[in-house]
């Protein structure tokens, strides 16, 4: 498995685990109030830091434990990068438009926040899932 492929992951697992534990948190903070009053801010950037956070140390921890050859990035590593990056994009521009539709419409902080993380989330899984399809089954003609 390269190095990319394993990034791809990293990725996959940190955003999906950052996200749930987002939502497990504001889910337990809203038991007795609606969820646009709780105050999302800290859990929210907390999350997100720790994702990094994780995603950075278990790439370090995976490449230490690698052989040497892994480490090398081919053109096919290149294209698939490009690829799920792409495809992940996609994600970002919806979540920009739906933040803009809710900043429009003078929906609460809360909302918006929380359709941007939703699409970086989205982006990132959609990214790593395209990556890890391209390398298992080959990239799409």
């Amino acid at each position: 498995m390269s190095i990319e492929q394993k990034r791809a992951w990293v990725l996959l697992v940190t955003a999906v685990l950052g996200y749930g534990v987002y939502l497990v948190l504001m889910l337990s903070a809203a038991r007795d109030r609606s969820l646009p009053e709780v105050d999302y801010a800290v859990p929210l950037l907390g999350t997100i830091g720790g994702s990094i956070v994780l995603s950075i140390v278990a790439s370090i921890i995976w490449g230490i434990f690698s052989p040497r050859g892994d480490h090398r990035v081919d053109e096919r590593d290149r294209e698939i990068g490009r690829y799920g990056d792409l495809g992940g994009q996609a994600f970002v521009i919806i979540g920009a438009l739906a933040a803009l539709l809710l900043a429009l419409l003078e929906v609460p902080h809360f909302w918006i926040a929380n359709a941007v993380y939703l699409a970086f989330v989205l982006s990132a899984v959609l990214g790593s899932v395209l990556r890890l399809t391209a390398y298992r089954f080959g990239m799409p003609r």
